[in-house]
């Protein structure tokens, strides 16, 4: 599922960023231990005969395990750098991560504390970092965003929103549209509303919508017929 399949109405994204390419290689640092693993037990093998000949059958099948684990580590390391996107809406800060095991969240600006940003030398230089998020809710709040790129834009994105950037627009939007419905023209009364009155002020109330052409001469006709004939 995709950030935009993920609005709400009324919002929109006003800034997205994604894993930086270096996160596959720095998530995989494990996956290639085990390539290793694998390379120095097939290395050190003992190619033994006779009684002692299933040691070696036992360093082969770890290897292979070992190869088969480090290759699926990694595939999957670099399926959530390609499936990962992070956003800034008017409401919300927002993640949409994995594939086979899909991650998601969504922190209200309104309930937001703080965002930090974590970056390393190496980090500044390719433009890469962890961005942890808090909410008021406290550590069962806590968010991270790890190795995106642009993390200073997207920490300096939700600052600003929350500041009174996008969410003053949105509360302007909602503003003017009660507005505009307080401003509306009530509908005039129907005849069936008018009737029901003090005939008198019924009457008075019947021509005044036939005179502003509410209702049409017919129905005014017949109206006051039926209240003269209740006088």
């Amino acid at each position: 599922m995709t950030i935009a399949e993920n609005l709400i109405p009324e919002e929109k994204v006003l800034f997205e960023s994604e894993k930086h390419w270096i996160a596959p290689i720095r998530a995989s640092g494990m996956a290639v231990l085990m390539l290793i693993g694998a390379w120095l037990l097939r290395s050190l093998s003992p190619d033994w005969t006779g009684i002692f000949s299933f040691v070696g059958s036992i360093f082969d099948l770890a290897s292979v395990a070992l190869v088969i684990g480090g290759i699926v580590w990694i595939i999957y390391n670099i399926v959530a750098w390609r499936t990962a996107r992070f956003a800034v809406t008017n409401l919300r800060v927002m993640r949409e991560e994995g594939l086979i095991h899909h991650r998601s969240s969504a922190t209200m600006l309104t309930s937001l504390s703080d965002v930090r940003l974590n970056q390393s030398l190496i980090g500044r230089q390719l433009d890469y970092g962890d961005l942890v998020i808090y909410s008021q809710s406290g550590d069962a709040g806590v968010d991270r965003f790890r190795t995106i790129t642009d993390p200073a834009e997207f920490r300096n994105s939700i600052m600003s929103i929350k500041s009174g950037g996008g969410m003053a627009e949105t509360a302007a939007a909602a503003s003017a549209a009660g507005a505009a419905a307080a401003l509306a023209p009530a509908a005039p009364p129907a005849p069936a509303a008018v009737a029901a009155t003090d005939p008198a002020t019924a009457l008075a109330s019947l021509a005044d919508l036939r005179d502003r052409g509410a209702i049409t001469t017919e129905e005014y006709d017949a109206k006051k017929a039926e209240l003269l004939a209740r006088m």
